[in-house]
């Protein structure tokens, strides 16, 4: 309410009063507080990003986890190594043998008995041949008839056809030993043992039941973020990534990638077409060439957790709280307006007919305040 000087003169006890100092300096310290949030908001740059969570996982599939299984169905008789032991290519793993304990000797002796065969097969085709040629040329002097000329060739063709069939039997057990002898599992690559599958110890094992994981020590690493569909669509391959791996200590400013601490750096290598079950899109992330690289496999190895954040567009701080309050997606930069618009200068004349209209163009622009 206005008032004058001569009329808070009648009132002394009133107008001895004045307002605590600490209350001034609070009320300055609000208004800075106000101007200086107002000036960051309308000025200060802030990094748009699209996050998500994943993994360390190894980008060449060589270097992953691999299962080791049972080539023959039997019963495991023996362990030749354990849980968290380092191996190497072509180590013996685990005995399998058959649950007919002379199988081996009855194929070696079938295939024995095969050989003989075949021997004998062979030797009577050689008699039959002398015996066609002879019948030839006693045919030609007019000797003897055709038909015994012609019987000498059937019988010459049904040994070859019983030499084939005898063949193809001894090819048949050499098959069944090759796949017996591979009742010794070994490891496929050098690694260590992460995974055994003690619990089959004397029991039966078909072909294909997995008895160990052999993890290799070494890998080439990347890492899978796993984005929202609302902000893959503006994921590209050659995007800045900004990686905090699990375990790591690190303090993130999405917004102001130059503040962060303990940070890593990587790009996009690559995107899914295709969700996954959870609606999720996967990126492979791989470090960023001339940055500081990763920390060691000890640290953070296979299968650890990661969280990332592909930088997007620079906008202001003001925008961006506008932006979130209204749950607005992420700002099309200039080659994806482009793109979205069809003025880029690369589309031909048979897009044309995909040029979006203004009123459309308006919308894709997410409603940015003027």
């Amino acid at each position: 309410m206005p008032y004058r000087l001569e009329h808070i003169a009648h009132f002394p006890t009133l107008a001895s009063l004045r307002p605590p100092r600490t209350m001034v300096i609070t009320g300055w310290m609000i208004l800075i507080g106000c101007v200086m949030a107002a000036l960051i908001m309308a000025f200060a740059p802030w990094v748009q990003t699209a996050n998500g969570d994943g993994q360390v996982v190894a980008l060449n599939p060589d270097d992953r986890a691999a299962d080791v299984s049972a080539l023959v169905s039997g019963r495991i008789t023996a362990w030749y190594v354990h849980d968290g032991e380092r191996v190497t290519a072509g180590q013996p793993l685990a005995r399998v043998v058959d649950l007919d304990p002379d199988y081996l000797a009855r194929l070696s002796a079938e295939r024995t008995q095969i050989e003989a065969e075949i021997a004998a097969v062979t030797q009577s085709r050689a008699t039959v041949m002398l015996d066609v040629n002879r019948n030839a040329q006693l045919y030609r002097e007019g000797l003897i008839a055709r038909r015994d000329y012609e019987l000498a060739q059937i019988k010459v063709a049904d040994s070859a056809a019983k030499l084939a069939e005898s063949r193809a039997k001894l090819q048949r057990i050499d098959v069944q030993l090759a796949r017996q002898s591979s009742q010794v599992v070994r490891a496929p690559r050098d690694g260590r043992i992460q995974n055994l599958n003690a619990a089959l110890s004397g029991g039966i094992v078909s072909p294909g039941t997995v008895l160990a994981s052999v993890a290799p020590e070494t890998a080439d690493r990347a890492v899978a973020l796993y984005i929202d569909g609302r902000d893959i669509a503006l994921v590209r391959p050659g995007q800045s990534v900004r990686l905090e791996f699990e375990g790591w200590p690190a303090i993130q400013f999405s917004g102001w990638p130059a503040v962060a601490q303990g940070i890593f750096d990587g790009r996009v290598r690559a995107l899914d077409p295709t969700s996954t079950s959870g609606g999720l899109f996967r990126v492979l992330i791989e470090p960023m060439p001339g940055k500081k690289p990763w920390p060691d496999l000890h640290f953070t190895k296979l299968g650890a957790k990661v969280r990332g954040w592909i930088q997007m567009e620079t906008v202001s701080v003001g925008y961006e709280l506008w932006r979130q309050l209204n749950d607005f997606p992420l700002e099309f930069g200039m080659e994806m307006r482009a793109r979205v618009s069809g003025k880029d200068g690369k589309s031909g004349d048979a897009d044309k007919g995909d040029v979006p209209k203004d009123d459309d163009a308006t919308v894709l622009k997410a409603g940015k305040p003027k």
